[in-house]
C-alpha cells in the first residue's frame, strides 16, 4: 500500500512533465503497463489473505483509474499542440501576391476574321457557315463554272472518294458555294458574309498554302449596282486599314460574276513610294469581286430580271499578312511564339 501511495503522489508530476506523445507513452507504460507497480499489485492479489483482497483491489483500481484519466487528459493536450504545430508549419501567407497566369489571346487569323465580320455586321449583313466537304455542283456548276474549267482539274482541286463518282465530292476550293446554298434557303433580299477554311492543291510558298481561310460576301436585292459594290468595299477598306485608305478596282474575270474586278487598297505602310509591304507600286490587291452573274441566279431559281447583286471574296491570310507586314504565310501556322506574342 505504501508503494501505491507513493505512485499516486508522484504520477501527476511525471504525466504532466511528458513533453511529447512518445514521452507520454513511455510514462504510461511505466505507471500502468505490464511491468508497473499497478500490474504487480494486481498479480499479487491472490497471495493476500481473503479479508485484505477487496480493500487492496479497490485501492489499486482507484489509483489505476486516476492515472488513466490523467494520462488521457495529457494526451489530449499533447495532440492539440502537435496539430497546432502542423498547422503552423503548413500555413500559407495569404498576404503574398498570387502567381499570375499568363493570359491567352485569339490567334491573328481569328482576330482578323472577327474584325472583318464586325464591319459587315454593322452594315446589316448576317453571318453564315457551310460544309468544308462540298459537291461539285455547289462548288462549280451553280457558280457558272463549266466542266472543262481548269479549276476543276485535280491539279487544282482536292477530290474526296465518297459515294458515286457522279456526286463529285471535294474539299471546297472557296467559300463561294455558300452563295448558292444560302440563296436556295432564303428569299431576297440577301446580305451575308461567310467565313471559313478552304483547300486547294497548292504548294506551300510565301503566299500560298493548301489550307487557308476566306471570307465570302453576297448582297442580293432590287436595283443593286456596281456603285453599291464599290461603296461597300471602300467603306470596309477604310474601317479595316484606316480612314485615309484609298481604293481602286481593276477589271478581272471570275466565272460567277460579270463584270468582275480586283480591288486594291493604297499601301498603309508608305505614301505610295514603295515599300516591303506593297512590293513597290504603292497598291495592295486584297480581294476579288463583281456583280452576280444571271446564270447563278438561274441556278438557285432567283429571277434575274427582278434582282441584282454583288459578291466578293477575300483571303484572310493575305489581308493579315499585308496589314502586319508578314513575309511568309507559314508564320500564321507554325505557332512561332514571337508572332503569337506580337499579334496576340
Amino acid at each position: 500500500m505504501d508503494a501505491l501511495e507513493t505512485l499516486q503522489a508522484e504520477a501527476p508530476a511525471r504525466i504532466g512533465g511528458a513533453g511529447s506523445l512518445d514521452e507520454l507513452k513511455a510514462v504510461e507504460a511505466d505507471l500502468v503497463g505490464r511491468s508497473s507497480v499497478v500490474a504487480e499489485m494486481r498479480r499479487g492479489l491472490g497471495a493476500l489473505p481473503p479479508d485484505e483482497r477487496p480493500v487492496v483491489g479497490q485501492a489499486v483500481n482507484k489509483v489505476a483509474t486516476e492515472l488513466a484519466g490523467l494520462i488521457a487528459a495529457r494526451r489530449s493536450v499533447l495532440e492539440l499542440e502537435a496539430e497546432n504545430r502542423l498547422l503552423l508549419e503548413d500555413a500559407v501567407d495569404v498576404t503574398l501576391p498570387g502567381r499570375r497566369i499568363a493570359g491567352g489571346a485569339p490567334h491573328l487569323i481569328t482576330s482578323t476574321i472577327d474584325e472583318i465580320i464586325d464591319i459587315f455586321v454593322s452594315l446589316g449583313y448576317r453571318v453564315a457557315e457551310g460544309p468544308e466537304v462540298e459537291t461539285g455542283w455547289y462548288n462549280f456548276d451553280a457558280l457558272n463554272t463549266p466542266p472543262d474549267h481548269p479549276a476543276r482539274a485535280e491539279s487544282d482541286t482536292l477530290y474526296v472518294e465518297f459515294g458515286d463518282e457522279s456526286d463529285e465530292m471535294l474539299l471546297r476550293t472557296q467559300t463561294s458555294p455558300m452563295q448558292a446554298r444560302y440563296m436556295q434557303q432564303h428569299e431576297p433580299p440577301v446580305y451575308v458574309v461567310v467565313p471559313g477554311r478552304v483547300y486547294r492543291s497548292d504548294t506551300l510558298d510565301p503566299t500560298h498554302s493548301p489550307v487557308f481561310h476566306q471570307m465570302e460576301g453576297l448582297a442580293v436585292d432590287e436595283d443593286i449596282t456596281f456603285g453599291d459594290l464599290k461603296g461597300t468595299l471602300s467603306h470596309f477598306a477604310k474601317e479595316f486599314f484606316g480612314p485615309d485608305t484609298e481604293t481602286r478596282f481593276l477589271p478581272h474575270f471570275f466565272p460567277f460574276t460579270e463584270p468582275s474586278a480586283e480591288m486594291y487598297v493604297s499601301c498603309f505602310a508608305c505614301d505610295g513610294s514603295g515599300c516591303r509591304v506593297c512590293g513597290g507600286p504603292g497598291w495592295i490587291e486584297i480581294l476579288g469581286c463583281g456583280m452576280v452573274d444571271p446564270n447563278v441566279f438561274d441556278a438557285v431559281e432567283y429571277d434575274p430580271s427582278a434582282v441584282t447583286g454583288f459578291a466578293f471574296g477575300m483571303g484572310i491570310e493575305r489581308i493579315a499578312m499585308s496589314r502586319h507586314g508578314l513575309t511568309h504565310i507559314k508564320h500564321l501556322f507554325e505557332n512561332d511564339v514571337r508572332v503569337l506574342e506580337q499579334f496576340g
